[in-house]
């Protein structure tokens, strides 16, 4: 693992914790120390992978990156990215892509919806408005679970007030399940 490093116009890639430091070193503004040094030698040996920020004095800093580049010029054309490690980022990626397949997958039959929606109220004693949370449930016709959603969200649009909030197919507050074909 290399080390890129920053100070202004001044830059190095060096191969070694120890080169990073004599190129700090050489800087005088930044006043290296034994401190400085052993949190530089910390972050090179661990595997913190963002990038680090030194602060010199108010706003103004250096930074030191790791990357796996072998030349400055690699460094400069990103051809030394890191692959995204498989983990639970991947992992929520992967079920978002399911949900969405499995929204859009088109199977003909009775769907049973589910809808929780914010739903405008007037309060009589008032005359007011407010906002209501409301769940709402169906079996309808369909051929997706998207088609369920539009049908579910086309019924309440005609039957409660326009400033209704619904939720997103795509969200936790809709929900839908699949009865069987119909006749």
């Amino acid at each position: 693992m290399n080390l890129y490093l920053r100070y202004f116009d001044k830059e190095l890639l060096a191969t070694s914790v120890d080169e990073a430091i004599d190129f700090l070193s050489s800087i005088r503004e930044i006043g290296m120390n034994e401190e400085l040094e052993a949190d530089i030698r910390d972050y090179a040996a661990s595997d913190v992978f963002y990038p680090k920020r030194y602060k010199v004095r108010q706003r103004v800093y250096f930074i030191i990156i790791k990357t796996t580049a072998a030349t400055m010029a690699d460094f400069k054309q990103k051809k030394a990215l890191r692959p995204i490690p498989a983990g639970p980022v991947a992992e929520k990626r992967d079920l978002a892509a399911t949900a969405m397949t499995r929204l859009t997958e088109e199977r003909l039959g009775w769907y049973e919806g589910e809808l929780d929606f914010k739903r405008v109220v007037m309060i009589p004693t008032t005359g007011k408005h407010e906002y209501r949370d409301t769940h709402f449930v169906v079996q309808c016709k369909a051929v997706s679970g998207q088609d369920c959603y539009n049908r579910i969200i086309d019924h309440l649009r005609a039957r409660v007030d326009g400033r209704s909030q619904f939720p997103s197919a795509k969200g936790k507050n809709f929900r839908f399940r699949y009865l069987g074909l119909w006749k």
